[in-house]
């Protein structure tokens, strides 16, 4: 791909109500043990011929891997600058697995049965990626390794660490913090904290 990391950086100001801190791996129960040997990332549900597509790592791998400049803004009001994901734009994995024109929803999902709802325009943004590292390096188990989507402009809870897969949904339905009270969107420049709001 040619986009540029100087195409894809994020504005340089903090979304309302969040303040500047370090990225500390935060996540819901253990870390899990996962053998690159038998992973493998699927793409189900809704999509454009209603067939299941499943990638091993050595198909993701050789998938065009990009680097973005992004933040990260977890919901507790905690904003990290200034991060470098690369990874594979998740534009990449939609194009070898379409959904279907009715299927406006994703399910991302992750080990330990974590998952996340967000919109396919969502996931089709230009700097969403399926993230592989981190500043250069290789995601650590803690910051989500093998595999973790990053969404920019969303809260970090709608970018599951772990990885596993899509599931493309043609009528929504709510990820695992948004049942236990967080937003259905997420969207960090519109304080999308919690479903109150909605």
């Amino acid at each position: 791909m040619s986009d540029s990391l100087d195409d894809l950086r994020e504005p340089a100001r903090l979304p309302p109500g969040q303040r500047e801190a370090p990225l500390r791996p935060i996540h819901y129960g253990r870390v899990p043990r996962i053998d690159l040997d038998t992973w493998s990332f699927t793409i189900e549900g809704t999509t454009v011929d209603g067939s299941r597509t499943r990638l091993s790592w050595t198909d993701l791998m050789s998938l065009p891997h990009i680097e973005v400049r992004a933040d990260h803004h977890c919901v507790s009001h905690r904003s990290t600058a200034g991060l470098v994901w690369g990874g594979v734009p998740a534009r990449a994995v939609v194009d070898l697995a379409p959904p279907a024109p009715e299927a406006r929803w994703l399910f991302a999902s992750a080990a330990y049965g974590y998952h996340a709802n967000l919109t396919v325009d969502d996931l089709l943004s230009p700097r969403t990626l399926l993230a592989t590292h981190l500043d250069g390096e290789p995601l650590v188990p803690e910051h989500g390794w093998p595999l973790r989507l990053v969404v920019p402009h969303l809260y970090g809870w709608k970018g599951p660490k772990w990885l596993m897969a899509f599931e493309y949904l043609a009528s929504p339905r709510r990820g695992f913090w948004e049942e236990r009270g967080y937003h259905f969107n997420g969207d960090v420049w519109r304080e999308e904290r919690y479903a109150h709001q909605e």
